[in-house]
């Protein structure tokens, strides 16, 4: 019995033990493994044929057909795009091939350009610069017809963030954004998920808008993981100084109350500060509000910081010498921190991973918008992580763009 396949002569079939030079024209151990695969394909298919059993087969146009409720020609006109189908009747007959298991790259289902918007604070910290480089290599991989528009306001200006979310140039697709948790934002992601558009928003979440999807970390276990940090690296009793960044952002807020809630039930040893010395990321009141309080009052056994600006802490607390004794934890890796905590004066960083935000928040929009077939949001949040001298690294985590 002999077979052909494709372009390989007619070969005699026959066990691997049974070869011999004779019955092949090479020696036994010459023959290759592309050789051994051929006959076995060979023997496989002649066994199959004698008989009558028949490979597996994938679902026929007309079976596509009948579960989407549509003729052949139309399922062969949506998935060989020859065009002159409706929306609706490409979305029945892509569905219908994906329940069936159709084992071929099935088209798109929407046609046209997507536009999603990205809105960022105006922020000049190492954490948002790391954001909005994560954001541009994830643009950069997109298909042309994704479009993602940029746009950079000013913290304060409330308006201006409710005017962007409102009144987009364009039939926008959905909307990332990190913005203070106000009431005129609030209303603007109401009105604006109410016509069923997606939003998500990165680093701090925003209550009220219960259609709007968090791709954050959980800050409050964060502020948690910080004061369990202190609780057990302080090596005083005494004071906490709660530095942070902005009370209109739930992120700080968040944070701060999840470290005083452990501290007051773990490490009664350590009585935070009942002021939460509001900051703004700047690194000149960091130094004040440091300053001041090492001024003033008991000995400080620690410093939280839950947003930026901490050059200003480095600078007070080398001002008056007693860095190495007073615990320091804070957020956000980057290359000062590094710095910092190879010198000694800070302990531990917690990191928000800003590049799995901002793809966690951009799969979600593309699933929403028929792209994706899986949502990453419909499970865990995204993780933090923690960084030490021993496990930072030696490169930079910001590109060098002088």
């Amino acid at each position: 019995m002999s077979a052909n396949i494709g372009n390989v002569p007619p070969l005699r079939i026959c066990e691997f033990d049974d070869l011999s030079s004779n019955d092949v024209g090479c020696s036994q151990s010459s023959v290759s493994l592309f050789f051994f695969a051929k006959v076995k394909l060979a023997r496989s298919e002649v066994g199959r044929l004698a008989t009558g059993e028949r490979r597996k087969k994938t679902p026929r146009f007309v079976e596509i057909a009948a579960a989407a409720g549509v003729s052949a020609s139309t399922v062969d006109r949506v998935l060989n795009e020859r065009g002159s189908v409706s929306a609706a009747a490409r979305e029945k007959v892509v569905t219908a091939a994906k329940r069936l298991g159709v084992p071929r790259l099935l088209p798109q289902t929407r046609h046209g350009l997507i536009h999603l918007d990205v809105l960022l604070p105006v922020n000049d910290t190492p954490f948002f610069r790391r954001l909005g480089f994560a954001l541009q290599r994830l643009m950069e991989m997109l298909d042309r017809r994704i479009v993602v528009h940029r746009a950079f306001l000013p913290e304060h200006r409330n308006d201006l963030f409710a005017k962007a979310i409102r009144q987009p140039p364009y039939r926008r697709q959905g909307l990332i954004l990190a913005a203070p948790d106000t009431e005129q934002v609030r209303a603007a992601l109401l009105d604006a998920t109410s016509g069923g558009e997606a939003a998500v928003a990165v680093v701090t979440n925003i209550g009220g808008v219960p259609a709007l999807q968090y791709a954050g970390i959980d800050n409050y276990r964060a502020g948690r993981t910080a004061g369990y940090l202190i609780g057990h690296l302080a090596q005083n009793s005494g004071r906490v100084v709660i530095l942070s960044s902005r009370t209109d952002y739930q992120g700080h807020v968040d944070r701060t109350a999840g470290c005083r809630d452990v501290l007051a039930r773990f490490a009664p040893r350590l009585v935070c500060d009942v002021r939460t010395v509001e900051t703004y990321d700047d690194p000149d009141r960091c130094f004040l509000g440091v300053a001041s309080a090492l001024r003033d009052g008991e000995p400080i056994a620690a410093i939280y910081n839950s947003g930026a600006g901490s050059p200003g802490v480095e600078a007070a607390l080398r001002k008056y010498g007693i860095g190495r004794d007073i615990c320091w934890v804070t957020h956000e890796m980057s290359d000062d921190h590094r710095q910092y905590m190879q010198s000694g004066l800070l302990d531990v960083v917690i990191d928000q991973d800003p590049d799995n935000q901002i793809m966690a928040a951009l799969q979600h929009l593309l699933f929403k918008c028929g792209v994706v077939e899986h949502d990453p949001l419909a499970g865990e949040r995204v993780d933090f992580r923690l960084y030490f001298a021993e496990n930072s690294r030696q490169t930079p985590y910001l590109p060098d763009i002088r």
